[in-house]
């Protein structure tokens, strides 16, 4: 199969690259900046550029977008063109190739301010059914690209599933104030309960989203790692979270006490993936207790794609 994967000069965009090839699909990468995996260097804002990348391709992984770092070092109408207008090439092009299935990568920062409970209230548990309230351009942006794959197909009748993913990338945390109290894989590890996903698992929903296209159509999917939380424990969660994870995970506290290591004190959301395992066939390899696993025998605790991959930054372009 010909396939066509935006922002492959990225962190997923490079990790599909290698798993397809390796799966020995004729792939073509296309970025604004070069890279071993990327055939093509320009803009989707270009839809010439577009248009000569896209022939034959049966089909498209978008993954190019300006994240929230970019919010610093772009304006707000380069979000648009980029995250908007960029789609928008892709998706036309798609209907004039015909294109079989389109995935779109988008992400858990579109819920926004429905992440943030009222301090009297319990944690937030975030289904599909959540309506997202974005609360900045990165947010918005990324919603309206979303809704145009869903115009896409209920008008052009393009197969468009759309994978909301929560945390994957392995750069630093965004807050200052956590990085100075926690270190880095101990942040990332905590957030395995609750709002990050490897990205050995990122790659394996998009295969699956890209073989199910055709038969669901269009839908959204929550991609994040396995929860050992449920409803019932939201209200301490965002009270006192050291105690729910100390009696649903038993053994933790041996490995952070080694580790010098220490659980949030609150945890304000939960991730739901429940719809993407039923729908399709999603089952996630890493999550808390497989973490945990590995740092008790000292071992690196992520996939070897994260491993392989490593931090990449955000692009200045």
């Amino acid at each position: 199969m010909k396939i066509l994967v935006t922002g492959s000069s990225g962190h997923l965009g490079e990790a599909l690259v290698r798993v397809l090839k390796s799966e020995s699909h004729e792939v073509i990468g296309i970025d604004l900046v070069p890279s071993l995996f990327t055939n093509g260097v320009g803009s989707i804002t270009d839809r010439d550029f577009v248009r000569t990348y896209m022939k034959g391709v049966q089909a498209v992984f978008h993954t190019a977008t300006l994240h929230k770092p970019h919010i610093i070092s772009h304006n707000r109408q380069q979000f648009v063109d980029t995250n908007i207008t960029g789609t928008l090439n892709l998706l036309e092009e798609s209907v004039e190739n015909n294109v079989q299935s389109f995935v779109y990568t988008s992400t858990t920062s579109t819920f926004g301010d429905a992440l943030t409970p009222d301090p009297r209230s319990p944690a937030a548990w975030i289904t599909e059914l959540v309506t997202p309230i974005p609360k900045n351009i990165y947010g918005v942006t990324k919603m309206a690209g979303e809704d145009l794959c869903q115009l896409f197909h209920r008008n052009q009748r393009l197969a468009c599933i759309v994978l909301k993913t929560s945390r994957f990338f392995p750069e630093e945390d965004d807050q200052q104030q956590v990085r100075d109290n926690y270190g880095d894989m101990n942040i990332k590890a905590n957030e395995f309960l609750y709002r990050r996903v490897d990205i050995q698992d990122v790659v394996q929903a998009h295969l699956l989203a890209m073989d199910k296209a055709g038969t669901i159509g269009f839908n959204r999917y929550i991609i994040s790692a396995n929860t050992p939380f449920s409803q019932n424990d939201l209200p301490e969660l965002f009270r006192k979270a050291p105690g729910v994870v100390k009696k649903l995970v038993p053994g933790y506290e041996s490995v952070y006490l080694q580790k010098g290591w220490k659980m949030f004190p609150v945890i304000d959301r939960v991730y739901v993936n429940e719809k993407a395992k039923k729908d399709l066939g999603w089952q996630p390899a890493y999550d808390f207790q497989r973490i945990l696993e590995k740092l008790r025998v000292n071992e690196y605790p992520f996939s070897p794609l994260t491993k392989m991959i490593g931090s990449k930054g955000y692009h200045r372009l």
